[in-house]
C-alpha cells in the first residue's frame, strides 16, 4: 500500500506544469479517438434478455445448473412488450450519462440483434423485433454515443466447452463427459456475429467484450483476427481489454481501456512501467446486472455520485448499470435514483465533464477534479470548519459554490495565525466556523487558480 501511495504521489506531483493526466492508448490515433469518452466520464450499462424474465439475474442459467432443454421455455415465450429504447435513451440523458453500452449477446448464447448465423435471437421469438437496432437508433437520436456488449462465452452453442469449464451450466453433467466440442466451429460463429455488428448497425463506439478466463484468453479466442475486423470497420471504435484478460488487470491488452468491476481503484491505475492507463469502472444500482426481483440492496443517488467523483478524481470513467425486467421496463427504483443524479450533474456537470485528477492526494473533507486551472472541491465528507487546500493560495483567484454561483469564503489564517500557502476555504467567512454544506447530494466548489500551484511533497498529505 506504501508503495501505491508513493507511486500515486509522485504521478500527482508531475503534473504541477498544468496539463493532464496522459492515459494515452499505444497510438496518438487511438488516444484522438480515446478523447470524447475520457471527457464523457458518465454512461449508461443496459443488462437484459432472456434471464430477465427469470428475475434471478443474469446468471441463472450457471448458478442453477439449467439445461438449454430447461431454459427454452423462456425463450420461446420472451416477449418484452414494454420494451421502448426510447424511453430508456431520455432516462440515460436526464440522468446525465454521454454513452450507453447494451447487450448485444449474454453469456446464455441468446442474441437482442438479427444474427442471420443463428435463430437463437430476439426476431424469432413472440416479440419479433431486433432490440439492439432499437436501442442503437434510439440513443443515437438522443445524441448518446452507444456501445455493444458481447459475451465470448457461450452456453448455448453446442460446440462452446460444456463438462469441466468453469461456468457452463453442464460443467458437472457427467452426460457431457465424453462429448466432443469443435471449439474451432464456435471461434467461427462468434467471430461472424461480431462481423455483423461491426457492419449493420452503422456506426458503433465502444465494443465492450466479457470476458476471458483459465485457458481461455487471447489466443484461445483469436483476438487479434477479431479486433482486425473490428478496427478496420469501425476504426474511430474503442474497444476494452477483456480478451486479454478479467477487466480488473491494469493492461490495456488487445483493447484501449482497463475495466474493474463492481469496485473503484484505490489510486490512478498505471501499467508496468507506471504510466496511467484509461479506466472504466461498472457498477450495479443494486448488487445485480441482469434483473433480480429480491434485490432490494439499493445504493443511494449519494453513493453513486460519490462513485462517480471517485472516478473522476482519479482519471477515470462510470459505466453505472440498469437491469430491466421481463417487460423491458428499467425498474422504478433505478428510474429515480438515475433521476436524483441527473439533477446533481445538471448543477455540477462542469467538475465532471471534460475533468480530471488535481495533482493532489484525497483530502479529509472529500475529492477533487480539475480542468486547467480550474480546480473543483467535492465536499462528500463535510467536518467541522473550513476545507484545507494546501499549496494553493500564493495561485487563488477566487471561490465559488459551483451551483449557484454563490460567493465562497477564502482565508490562508485561522485566529490571526498564518497558514503559508494553505488555501481555506468555506460556504461563508469566517472559514474556520461550521456551516451546513447547501447541496443535498454532495457539494462543489469551483476554484479559480492564476496558474499551476506549487505543491511539495510536505504539504501534499
Amino acid at each position: 500500500m506504501r508503495f501505491k501511495f508513493l507511486l500515486g504521489l509522485s504521478l500527482a506531483l508531475s503534473l504541477l506544469s498544468g496539463g493532464s493526466i496522459s492515459t494515452a492508448a499505444p497510438s496518438a490515433k487511438r488516444s484522438d479517438t480515446l478523447q470524447w469518452w475520457q471527457d464523457s466520464r458518465f454512461g449508461m450499462f443496459i443488462h437484459f434478455g432472456v434471464y430477465s424474465t427469470l428475475a434471478r439475474g443474469e446468471w441463472v442459467r450457471s448458478v442453477e445448473k439449467i439445461s438449454v432443454e430447461g431454459y427454452q421455455p423462456f425463450v420461446d415465450s420472451f416477449n418484452p412488450v414494454d420494451y421502448d429504447a426510447r424511453k430508456m435513451a431520455r432516462i440515460a440523458k436526464a440522468a446525465g450519462m454521454k454513452y450507453a453500452v447494451m447487450t448485444a449477446k449474454h453469456h446464455d448464447g441468446f442474441c437482442l440483434f438479427d444474427s442471420k448465423l443463428t435463430d437463437y435471437k430476439s426476431t424469432k421469438t413472440p416479440i419479433k423485433r431486433d432490440l439492439i437496432r432499437e436501442f442503437v437508433d434510439a440513443f443515437r437520436a438522443e445524441g448518446l454515443r452507444v456501445g455493444l456488449y458481447y459475451s465470448l462465452l457461450d452456453w448455448h452453442h453446442p460446440d462452446y466447452p460444456h463438462y469441466g469449464d468453469n461456468h457452463h451450466p453442464a460443467r458437472d453433467d457427467a452426460a457431457f463427459k465424453d462429448r466432443k466440442h469443435d471449439f474451432n466451429k464456435y471461434l467461427t460463429y462468434m467471430h461472424g456475429q461480431i462481423k455483423e455488428l461491426v457492419t449493420n448497425y452503422g456506426r458503433i463506439d465502444i465494443f465492450w467484450f466479457d470476458f476471458s478466463y483459465g485457458n481461455l484468453k487471447g489466443d484461445a479466442w483469436k483476438a487479434e483476427e477479431l479486433v482486425r475486423v473490428v478496427r478496420t470497420h469501425q476504426p474511430h471504435a474503442i474497444l476494452n481489454n477483456r480478451l486479454a484478460g478479467d477487466g480488473v488487470n491494469h493492461s490495456t491488452g488487445y483493447g484501449d481501456f482497463i475495466t474493474p468491476e463492481q469496485d473503484l481503484p484505490d489510486s490512478i491505475p498505471v501499467d508496468a512501467v507506471g504510466k496511467p492507463v484509461p479506466w472504466e469502472s461498472c457498477l450495479t444500482l443494486n448488487q445485480s446486472w441482469g434483473y433480480n426481483a429480491t434485490d432490494n440492496r439499493w445504493k443511494s443517488s449519494r453513493q453513486l455520485v460519490g462513485a462517480l467523483i471517485n472516478a473522476v478524481s482519479k482519471g477515470g470513467n462510470l459505466l453505472l448499470n440498469v437491469g430491466p425486467d421481463g417487460r423491458g421496463n428499467i425498474p422504478e427504483r433505478s428510474v429515480q435514483t438515475l433521476a436524483e443524479m441527473g439533477e446533481w450533474m445538471h448543477r455540477n456537470g462542469k467538475a465532471i465533464y471534460g475533468a480530471g485528477a488535481a495533482p493532489m492526494p484525497k483530502p479529509e473533507w472529500g475529492r477533487l477534479t480539475r480542468r486547467g486551472n480550474t480546480w473543483f472541491a467535492h465536499v462528500t465528507d463535510p467536518g467541522i470548519g473550513h476545507l484545507k487546500l494546501p499549496g494553493l493560495w500564493s495561485k487563488f483567484k477566487s471561490a465559488r459554490v459551483l451551483f449557484d454561483g454563490a460567493a465562497a469564503g477564502a482565508a490562508n489564517s485561522h485566529w490571526g495565525n498564518n497558514m503559508g500557502d494553505m488555501l481555506l476555504l468555506n460556504v461563508g467567512s469566517p472559514t474556520y466556523k461550521t456551516y451546513e454544506m447547501p447541496d443535498p447530494l454532495v457539494t462543489v466548489f469551483s476554484i479559480e487558480l492564476t496558474g499551476p500551484p506549487q505543491i511539495s511533497a510536505e504539504s501534499s498529505h
